[in-house]
C-alpha cells in the first residue's frame, strides 16, 4: 500500500500524483491538514515538508522521480 500524505496547493504533491497516475501506481492520499493523527506521525519520521510518501517499509519526502517509478517493481 502507498500513501501520499499531502497538503492544500502543495505543488510538489500535485506533481507526485500525477505521476503515479501516469505510472500506473495505485495510492491513497492523506491531507495532513484534516487528520492530526497523519500528521502527528508524519512528523515523528522527521518531515517536514510535503509531500511524504510511505510505501511498505520506505518513506521520503518531495518530489522523486526515480524512488516513484521503483515503486512498480514492489
Amino acid at each position: 500500500m502507498v500513501i501520499v500524505y499531502t497538503l492544500p496547493s502543495c505543488v510538489q504533491c500535485d506533481m507526485t500524483k500525477r505521476l503515479m497516475d501516469r505510472e500506473g501506481i495505485a495510492y491513497e492520499t492523506v491531507d495532513l491538514t484534516q487528520d492530526t493523527e497523519a500528521a502527528t506521525m508524519v512528523a515523528s519520521l522527521g518531515y517536514k515538508a510535503a509531500p511524504v510518501v510511505i510505501a511498505g517499509n520506505q518513506h521520503w519526502s518531495g518530489f522523486k522521480v526515480e524512488r516513484i517509478k521503483g515503486l512498480k517493481r514492489l
